[in-house]
C-alpha cells in the first residue's frame, strides 16, 4: 500500500462529537446572554415610548406658543384712531393665578373685533385643556395642556425685566409616562415652554 493511499484510508480523528456534559455547559451559556438580552427588551420599550411622548409634548406645547404669538395685542394709535385691543389676555399677577395647579387660563376684557384683523379673535381660546374634558384631539387626548399669561410688573419680578408692553406666555403639556415593569406610573411629568410676547 503507497503511503498516500494509506493516508485516505486513515480513520479521521476524534469523529465522536460533543458530550453531553459539554452541550449541558453551553446551553447554560446561552441561556445566561438570552436572559440578559430580555431584560434590556422591556427597558427600551419604555425608553421608545417615553421619547414618543416627550416628542409629542414639544410639539402640543410649541404649537399652542405659535397661536398665542399670532394672538392681537396693540395699542392704542392716535393717528390712525385704532384703539387699544388685548386678545392675548392675563392670567393675572399673584403667585396662586400665575402656578399651573390652581392658576387660571388668560383671559381678556378687551378683545374686541372692531378693528380688522381682529374678526378670528372674538375671544381669548386658552383654557385648560385635559384628559377628562376630552380637549385634545386624538391621538392626544391623554395629555394636558395650560397657557398661563403673566404681565412684566414693574419691579421686573415676573419677565426678569420691567416693561408693560411684555408677557410672559408659559405653556405646559403633562403626560403620564410608563413605569417599566412595575405597570403605569402614577407621578406625571411635563415639558414646559416659555417667551416673552411683545406689544404690537
Amino acid at each position: 500500500m503507497t503511503p498516500a493511499l494509506a493516508r485516505l484510508t486513515r480513520p479521521l480523528a476524534d469523529t465522536r462529537g460533543m458530550t453531553l456534559a459539554e452541550i449541558l455547559v453551553a446551553l447554560v451559556i446561552i441561556s445566561i446572554g438570552l436572559v440578559g438580552l430580555a431584560s434590556v427588551v422591556p427597558l427600551s420599550s419604555w425608553g421608545i415610548q417615553e421619547g414618543n411622548q416627550m416628542t409629542t409634548s414639544v410639539f402640543l406645547a410649541e404649537q399652542r406658543l405659535e397661536q398665542v404669538k399670532g394672538m392681537r395685542w396693540t395699542a392704542a394709535d392716535a393717528s390712525t384712531g385704532l384703539v387699544a385691543n388685548d386678545c392675548l389676555g392675563s392670567s393675572g399677577t399673584t403667585s396662586t393665578s400665575w402656578s399651573f395647579s390652581g392658576g387660571t387660563a388668560p383671559t381678556s376684557a378687551t378683545c374686541s373685533t372692531a378693528n380688522p384683523p381682529d374678526t378670528a379673535y372674538t375671544t381669548v381660546t386658552f383654557s385648560d385643556e385635559t384628559p377628562s374634558a376630552n380637549t385634545l384631539a386624538t391621538p392626544y387626548n391623554n395629555y394636558t395642556r395650560q397657557v398661563r399669561v403673566k404681565p412684566c410688573d414693574a419691579a421686573g419680578a415676573n419677565c426678569g425685566v420691567s416693561s408693560s408692553a411684555l408677557r410672559y406666555v408659559t405653556v405646559r403639556v403633562t403626560y403620564t409616562p410608563l413605569q417599566g415593569l412595575v405597570g403605569v406610573a402614577t407621578a406625571q411629568k411635563y415639558v414646559e415652554l416659555s417667551m416673552l410676547v411683545a406689544q404690537r
